[in-house]
């Protein structure tokens, strides 16, 4: 085999179509584009547009609601934090925050904080910083000895100008 032999498979290489390049080519004249009109001019797009006709995104209701003050916690179960604390990631003596939680791999980003939920064992005794935590996390740090410090989200209330 030498150089000169390689080549692509027949077939996987196909030429893209000339337009516009006479009537014998089957794509002369209007290039395949049709009449005139706003379709056969270029960088226009009619999404969504039905002649008319009210477009199905139109005619459909509008559903759902989106909480514009809404809170993303990064849940985390008790049994995913005793693992780490096993494993060494997570050190049992110091308090344990969001930024200890992400820099030991069991969160990947801070977002609005972390709440611990009550899943799993937990025979540490640990201390925590969180945003939240369920009923069943908190009766369980308990048991095992430690304790949860709820942090408060500061909302900066906008204050009506006093009329003078």
């Amino acid at each position: 085999m030498k150089l000169s032999d390689i080549a692509d498979n027949a077939g996987s290489r196909k030429k893209r179509m000339r337009v516009g390049r006479g009537i014998g080519s089957g794509k002369g004249k209007t290039s395949g584009r049709g009449g005139k009109g706003q379709t056969a001019r270029s960088g226009v797009r009619i999404k969504g547009f039905e002649g008319g006709q009210m477009p199905l995104h139109r005619r459909l209701p509008k559903r759902g609601f989106t909480a514009p003050f809404s809170t993303d916690y990064n849940e985390v179960n008790l049994g995913r934090v005793q693992q780490a604390v096993d494993s060494g990631k997570l050190d049992a003596a110091k308090t344990v925050t969001v930024e200890a939680l992400v820099a030991a791999g069991v969160c990947a980003r801070v977002r609005d904080g972390v709440k611990i939920l009550g899943v799993g064992e937990l025979k540490a005794k640990l201390s925590f910083e969180v945003a939240a935590a369920s009923k069943s996390a908190q009766a369980a740090i308990g048991k095992a000895g430690g304790a949860v410090k709820l942090l408060v989200k500061a909302v900066e209330a906008a204050e009506a100008p006093a009329a003078g």
